[in-house]
């Protein structure tokens, strides 16, 4: 599939676009690429919709150095992205960090943006102590100087059902870090999201997480949290870890396709 790119203040965003239909454009978070809609993209082609993947500043093919790898610069790049496809709004699908950006891109864009459906993500903001904090700084200063440490962490991230290519995934991923420091360094000790992006989110929310989620001490329960946060429907996927849409696509694609059709208001769709 032929990568596309959109120049945007500073630099410019990759991305692909497959399918016609009702728009869907799915988000990545830090220290991956797109690639890793690849198995979820086809089921969601399948079923009807014209589906676009996104690269975030710094990782995958968008440009590596920025000034801003905020929350707040990457919900501008995904609003700009959903302007300039012109296919009217769409919904969007953010894994990991990305879903605080959707969430950013729908509060200060709501006429480009139907729904939102974080995945493993980390909305609302739960409270962190300056213990756990200092920690998760160590743990980002230890992947920008040792990038292998990534590759351990995506064995845990991947817990009951890796894919079948995903040693060779893993080192692609892995040998792409060193070249991105600088973006690494600035997502690993990023603040937190602006919690009044939530209140302005005014469409549909389904919140998604994996059951088996590494990075959540009890996924579940925080999910719980993230659903009565924004009075939305949740939806588990057992046994999946943080990226249940290569380890469980076929799972995450039936949650997400009853939403997506009441999102974009499609009666033919829910057929």
């Amino acid at each position: 599939m032929k990568t596309q790119f959109l120049q945007v203040t500073g630099g410019r965003i990759a991305y692909d676009d497959e399918g016609d239909g009702p728009l869907v454009v799915m988000v990545l978070g830090m220290l991956d690429s797109r690639e890793s809609y690849r198995f979820l993209r086809p089921l969601l082609v399948q079923a009807g919709y014209r589906v676009v993947t996104m690269d975030i500043r710094g990782y995958g093919e968008s440009s590596i150095d920025w000034d801003d790898y905020s929350y707040a610069a990457q919900g501008r790049d995904i609003a700009a992205l959903v302007a300039h496809l012109d296919a009217g709004p769409a919904v969007l699908v953010g894994n990991s960090y990305a879903a605080g950006s959707i969430m950013c891109a729908a509060a200060e864009a709501p006429e480009l943006v139907t729904g939102v459906a974080p995945v493993a993500g980390f909305v609302p903001n739960l409270p962190v102590g300056p213990v756990k904090r200092a920690l998760l700084a160590l743990v980002g200063q230890a992947v920008v100087a040792f990038p292998s440490v990534w590759g351990a962490y995506l064995k845990m991230a991947y817990p009951t059902a890796p894919p079948a290519d995903f040693a060779e995934y893993r080192a692609r991923s892995v040998a792409a870090l060193p070249a991105r420091r600088k973006a690494t360094r600035a997502y690993t000790t990023a603040g937190p999201m602006s919690e009044e992006w939530l209140d302005r989110v005014a469409c549909p929310v389904l919140i998604v997480m994996g059951t088996a989620d590494p990075d959540f001490a009890d996924p579940a329960a925080v999910a719980e949290l993230q659903a009565a946060r924004m009075g939305a429907p949740l939806a588990l996927i057992q046994g999946a870890g943080h990226y249940p849409q290569a380890e469980f696509p076929e799972a995450l694609a039936e949650a997400l396709l009853p939403f997506l059709a009441r999102a974009h208001r499609s009666p033919a769709l829910t057929a």
